[in-house]
């Protein structure tokens, strides 16, 4: 387009070479308007052309800045993740406290769908399991306990009323010896030693 311009350009400063002055004027100005329309239209054109390309350009850095800026959240989220991960890392979980079954305990104990091949070759899973496992058995020796603590509870009142029977049963027999004794220091006071005849030795062995 623009090597078209300089060639109007250039037939347009032909026109104006004294070597055309005897030229017909007529024909000159028709030559002239047609290089000039030409002109014209090569401008509106290159216009045209500059402003599409301005917005393609303007597009394509509006596009860019977009990416950019996607971009810088990326790594912004990217640096807060590996925040978050290294405390997490960090992090002193009260599971590092408990005093849990050993591996072979484990191994030994726990259900064999929670200490399988691929469960002890993955150690988070293997901890998780560990832990479960922990709580589990936890859960079932405070479950004992506390059923040894009732049957306790319940020994300890039966015992409680065993022993308020028998102090009462207790008492009523040594109501019943003093009263026994009683009566029979009675009965002692009222029977008299019989005489024994003088012959009754005789008689007897008669």
């Amino acid at each position: 387009m623009a090597s078209d311009g300089d060639q109007i350009i250039e037939n347009l400063r032909a026109l104006s070479e004294p070597a055309n002055a005897n030229s017909d004027v007529q024909s000159l100005l028709i030559r002239s308007s047609a290089l000039v329309s030409c002109l014209k239209s090569l401008n509106r054109a290159a216009n045209t052309a500059t402003k599409t390309k301005k917005d393609e350009t303007t597009a394509a850095r509006q596009e860019m800045d977009q990416s950019h800026l996607g971009l810088q959240n990326l790594l912004y989220e990217k640096r807060h993740l590996e925040r978050e991960i290294e405390k997490c890392r960090q992090f002193a979980s009260v599971y590092q406290d408990i005093p849990l079954y050993t591996l072979e305990e484990f191994q030994g104990l726990a259900p064999e769908e929670a200490r399988t091949s691929e469960v002890l070759e993955d150690d988070h899973q293997l901890m998780l399991n560990r832990l479960s496992f922990e709580l589990a058995e936890r859960q079932r020796l405070d479950l004992k306990r506390r059923e040894l603590l009732q049957a306790k509870e319940e020994l300890l009142k039966q015992s409680k009323v065993n022993t308020n029977t028998l102090d009462g049963v207790k008492g009523h027999i040594d109501a019943l010896v003093k009263t026994a004794s009683e009566i029979q220091k009675k009965v002692d006071e009222l029977i008299q030693p019989l005489p024994v005849p003088e012959n009754s030795t005789a008689m007897t062995i008669g």
